[in-house]
């Protein structure tokens, strides 16, 4: 089986006449645009397998590892460097602590990048 890495907004064909586009992921799900001729049958997994179809040989039992990752938004980002803004304030061993694991769950460089994102 082809697997292909997509970043959003871009596409594959499928032959001459399917086009698919990657057009947004949020969270563990991604949003697909299909374009396809009228006579070509498109359906997901979940409403073949309930109307009696087959689950296709070829497919892989399921993700290998999960990383469920949290949508971030403004008010998130807000929050975010509020805890960063009082940490600055907080001084001793604990607030060191703190900072760090803030900083181990929430890189700063990857913060500002999603914040871009959300807000771009």
């Amino acid at each position: 089986m082809l697997c292909l890495h997509l970043t959003l907004g871009e596409y594959m064909t499928i032959g001459e006449d399917v086009v698919v586009q990657l057009d947004r992921i949020s969270g563990d799900r991604c949003k697909l645009m299909i374009e396809a001729p009228r006579e070509l049958t498109i359906l997901r997994g979940e409403v073949l397998e309930r109307n009696g179809g087959k689950r296709p040989s070829c497919l892989a039992e399921g993700p290998r590892w999960h990383r469920r990752e949290i949508p971030w938004n403004r008010s998130k980002a807000q929050a975010l460097a509020s805890m960063r803004a009082l940490l600055e304030q907080m001084d001793g061993e604990n607030a060191q602590s703190l900072r760090r694991q803030l900083d181990h769950i929430f890189p700063p460089a990857q913060v500002e990048r999603a914040t871009e994102i959300s807000t771009g």
